[in-house]
């Protein structure tokens, strides 16, 4: 049956939309009301959504909580978490749920067939009949509850509460909020729709329950469908088992639009820095606009290529002037165009209060000037340039591309019911742009809406220190204040809440009630490992590593330089010379001039330091400064080009600029940082003990930011030796012996290179130079990092090779099974944490890590008792095949034409043959409960290591000092 023949359903418009090679259709479901997209082709990486305009009217998070609660249990799959029962025994290639300020989205993706209808159906079952109404226990773990601590102290707890705590313990994110509630603050904009942890408390079950009942409902509802399919027959099963059953419902969700404003307004709001971290010169200036309408879809794009061209791209004017003047540490604009009413913002961060009115100043003289003479027509074009190369590519990296295409047609979509393909239907607006640089165009748009728009907010952030300890004592306070309040009945709620939640989380589901989550079998996993795409070649005698693999017509080159024999005094600095090209001047452009051509000419071209570790002889690994472009087939000579000027003719003199790359990089790296603090304590922790941690770490770690800002508050004293060492570097590492060339695309294009290749490796530096191998040294340090944050990030680390253990693919299957049975329900379920991760590599390297963890000592006693709960570990083959499916879900993720030429490289540089892959393939499908008994061993020769690193809150390290060996700030 097609689409067109289904009653049930009303089809509005079908197009073919050529941009993205598709099939699409609007169709309305009549009963309800529901707003059904389909775009169908030939994608086997098929994604549905279910997504709902969910509008918050207070900063209580009930939309967030509410996106965790509906995915713990439903009428047809009555068990406490159909989520991770998914997510361990499924095929997919995506699976998960978001929350946006105006709109919750459930999408899930699948290659297979079967899969992706299983998927499909617990999600619809999740969202329109959840289990939140009979059990409260469900809106208490994933939401707020209180709890009374040993000495008897009243306590929040709750993974959306910690999670929450987590995200405004980011300035860069406080940011953000403020800045959508100034320009929006009569809308849903003016809330915050992920929960204030302040005001996540004030929420009641209640009001949770009939924020599902208001908006939970087909006829506020958007349905997406995507990939090769049969449509029809998605469609039918969504009316038969869901949509049939509802009538229609008037659903007040429609996104109001805030009224411009006659004058701008001002905010000023303190976020706290860390003990001893300064507070001088760490402000926050944020200048924002309102522009236009997401629904403007020339609009929409022409403001990505200004914010590219105005404060992105280094050499950017407004972001040159603004550092020029040294108004802020770094500097850089928003553009979010996921709202009803787009807004930029230039944004100037590690200055000071001081500068505010020449912050604003400097905005709009550039700006002025701008419109006055014109907009450097190049940059335009070039930003123009780097976005089509984007939207033509369609590389998400792992993410399906028809879950980005999903997410871009629920951004217009939601605001108007006919438009839900305007954003991915983009060929014809970036050909309108390019005509549109001659006629002045954006330069109306700079006149219009960023000097002559009234609707705007100046948002400032001020550091105070002590901030963070006040706010944990007036938390403190409140709940004792709210304790002294309590009757006897009162407490005893609470004993009574803490022990049905202890039972919620310890009772296990009915076997009956597991087996309706539908299953694959272990026959339907893919027997046979994908092949390594290897060809050993040479270019102009060079030594190069070619994948052959279709790229429709983009070549992905990648210049390798090994860097094994440099100096111990140098090797650091490696990982600033990665951080430097691109952003200093060269022979024949100014590092302005340089990105220009860069966007003209390629998709980008990016510097970065790897660290290879040979799998069969753990002694020996290569370490690389690799240079990598993607360009079209007949650019790519020209990418050479460029590559070739970057490497050989950067120049490091201009001091001035060095020290503002420096700073900008600390600023941002302190941004992840308080974002990433699971990855800084991984990486940290394993770098005690495992030498290529230790490079990590040197390069782009911790060690890496210990040196970079050390140099930058010693600049003056430091920089002639930089500038020496940065020069030195490029002549010990831009050498002829030391260059692999690696290439994805076709044959073709591959012996094209040849001219090119010859050409750079006749300029090679063949000078004599100092050459020492240097291995960076390793020792347990076991630190503490304190930061101003609420929550922590705690790993603990080793390696089970040194106990002379050998690899096994059952640790894969033992990797997710830890993921989602013993720590998702002792450090998310029990814990509150937000996250929990666990891995165990070929190399031997191992650990377990926690994201937004509420606690320390607790998770680690959970670690540290991982290894029994294993040597006991005994399971059904239902379970046991849950875990082998969730394995080969991530082990199969399709790969684009990059990511196979990338896993075929990773695999040549580490030694890892077919064979290797596959052994680890069938053991893994072989895998039994006392395989992963086996591996108990493995949890304890890694854990007798005792490597330990946790990033976290100043109160929380302090509390358990006699883990650590050094406890010391992080910033």
């Amino acid at each position: 049956m097609r689409v067109e023949e289904l009653t049930a359903y009303e089809v509005i418009e079908k197009r073919e939309i050529k941009d993205i090679n598709s099939m699409t259709y609007l169709c309305r479901h009549k009963k309800t009301g529901a707003k059904v997209a389909l775009v169908s082709n030939d994608d086997d990486n098929k994604v549905f959504y279910i997504g709902f305009r969910t509008t918050p009217r207070d900063s209580t998070g009930v939309a967030h909580i509410l996106e965790h609660s509906v995915l713990c249990g439903s009428r047809e799959f009555p068990i406490k978490d159909p989520f991770i029962e998914l997510a361990k025994g499924s095929l997919n290639t995506f699976l998960n749920a978001m929350t946006y300020p105006d709109h919750t989205v459930y999408p899930v993706a699948s290659c297979n067939d079967q899969d992706f209808q299983n998927l499909m159906h617990v999600y619809l079952d999740a969202v329109f009949y959840p289990n939140i109404y009979g059990n409260e226990a469900i809106f208490r773990q994933e939401g707020w509850h209180y709890e009374l601590d040993e000495a008897g102290e009243l306590t929040y707890n709750g993974v959306v509460y910690n999670e929450m705590k987590g995200a405004f313990s980011s300035p860069d994110n406080v940011l953000y909020r403020e800045i959508s509630t100034a320009l929006y603050p009569h809308t849903t904009y003016g809330y915050e729709s992920g929960g204030a942890p302040d005001t996540i408390p004030e929420l009641s079950y209640e009001q949770f329950l009939d924020f599902h009942r208001t908006y939970y409902h087909p006829s506020n509802s958007y349905i997406y469908l995507y990939g090769n399919m049969d449509m029809a027959e998605k469609l039918a099963f969504i009316d038969e088992h869901y949509l049939s059953a509802f009538d229609a419902l008037e659903v007040d969700s429609v996104v109001a639009s805030e009224a411009p404003f006659a004058v701008p307004v001002r905010r000023v709001r303190e976020f706290p820095v860390g003990e001893g971290e300064s507070a001088e010169e760490n402000t926050y200036l944020a200048w924002s606009l309102s522009v236009g309408d997401t629904l403007d879809r020339e609009l929409y794009v022409a403001f990505k290529i200004l914010d590219f061209a105005l404060c992105t791209v280094p050499g950017a004017p407004l972001k040159k002037a603004l550092i020029e003047k040294g108004i802020g540490r770094d500097v850089y604009s928003i553009y979010d165009n996921d709202l009803k009413q787009p807004y930029f913002s230039v944004v100037a961060k590690g200055t000071a209060v001081s500068r505010e009115q020449e912050f604003l100043d400097t905005i709009r003289e550039v700006l002025g000037e701008i419109v006055r003479k014109g907009f450097d027509r190049k940059a335009l074009l070039a930003a123009i340039n780097h976005y089509e190369f984007k939207y033509r590519e369609a590389d998400f990296g792992s993410y399906p591309k028809g879950l980005m295409y999903g997410l871009q047609v629920m951004g217009s979509w939601m605001y108007d019911d006919g438009k839900p393909f305007i954003h991915i239907e983009a060929n014809e607006t970036y050909a309108k742009l390019r005509a549109k640089v001659e006629e002045g165009y954006f330069e109306k748009l700079i006149d219009r809406w960023l000097l002559n728009n009234p609707h705007a907010a100046m948002v400032i952030l001020q550091p105070k220190e002590g901030l963070a300890k006040a706010q944990e004592k007036a938390l403190a306070d409140r709940l004792a204040e709210i304790k002294s309040r309590m009757s006897q009945e009162e407490i005893a709620d609470v004993h009574s809440m803490m022990d049905a939640l202890d039972a919620f989380r310890e009772t296990g589901d009915a076997p009956e009630d597991l087996a309706k989550i539908p299953l694959l079998t272990r026959e339907d996993m893919k027997k046979k490992a994908e092949p390594l795409i290897n060809q050993e070649r040479t270019l102009a005698g060079v030594p190069a590593l070619y994948h052959n693999v279709f790229t429709n017509g983009i070549g992905y080159l990648r210049l390798m330089f090994k860097v094994q024999d440099i100096p111990g005094d140098y090797f650091p600095y490696i990982g600033i010379l990665q951080n430097v090209f691109s952003r200093v001047d060269t022979a024949h452009y100014s590092y302005a001039e340089l990105c220009n051509e860069i966007n003209l000419a390629t998709g980008e071209i990016v510097v970065s330091c790897n660290s290879y570790a040979n799998v069969q002889k753990p002694e020996q690994y290569t370490i690389t400064l690799e240079v990598g472009t993607k360009a079209l087939y007949a650019n790519l000579e020209r990418a050479m080009e460029l590559m070739e000027e970057l490497i050989l003719t950067s120049d490091f003199t201009d001091t001035k600029r060095l020290k503002e790359i420096l700073a900008e990089g600390n600023s941002r790296y302190q941004e992840y940082m308080l974002e990433a603090g699971h990855s800084v304590a991984l990486t940290r922790a394993l770098s005690y003990g495992d030498v290529k941690y230790a490079v990590s770490d040197e390069l782009t770690g911790v060690a890496q930011y210990r040196l970079t800002s050390g140099l930058e508050k010693a600049f003056e004293q430091k920089k002639e030796s930089l500038t020496e060492r940065l020069e030195t570097l490029c002549r010990m590492i831009f050498r002829p012996e030391n260059l692999m060339v690696d290439f994805t695309g076709d044959e073709q294009a591959f012996e094209n290179l040849e001219a090119s290749v010859a050409a750079l490796k006749d300029k090679l530096y063949t000078c004599e130079v100092k050459q020492e191998s240097y291995v960076p040294g390793i020792s347990r340090k076991n630190e503490g990092f304190m930061t101003s944050g609420q929550v922590q990030y705690v790993c603990r680390a080793g390696n089970f090779r040194k106990k002379g253990l050998p690899y096994k693919g059952t640790l894969k299957v033992l990797s997710v099974m830890m993921g989602y049975e013993y720590l998702w329900t002792n450090i998310r379920v029990k814990g509150g944490a937000y996250g929990c991760m666990c891995g165990f590599g070929r190399m031997g390297d191992c650990y377990f890590v926690s994201y937004r963890d509420p606690n320390l000592g607790q998770t680690i006693h959970v670690y540290e008792n991982a290894a029994d709960f294993i040597a006991r570990y005994d399971a059904d083959e239902r379970t046991m095949t849950q875990y082998i499916i969730g394995t080969f879900s991530q082990l199969d993720i399709p790969l684009t034409a990059a990511a196979k030429g990338r896993r075929s490289r990773e695999a040549y540089m580490r030694g890892i043959t077919l064979d290797m892959i596959q052994r680890e393939r069938d053991e893994i499908i072989a895998a039994q409960p006392e395989d992963i008994r086996g591996l108990a061993e493995y949890i304890r020769a890694f854990m007798e290591e005792d490597c330990l690193c946790v990033v976290g809150s100043e109160q929380k390290i302090k509390a358990e000092a006699d883990k650590f060996m050094k406890i010391e700030n992080l910033f």
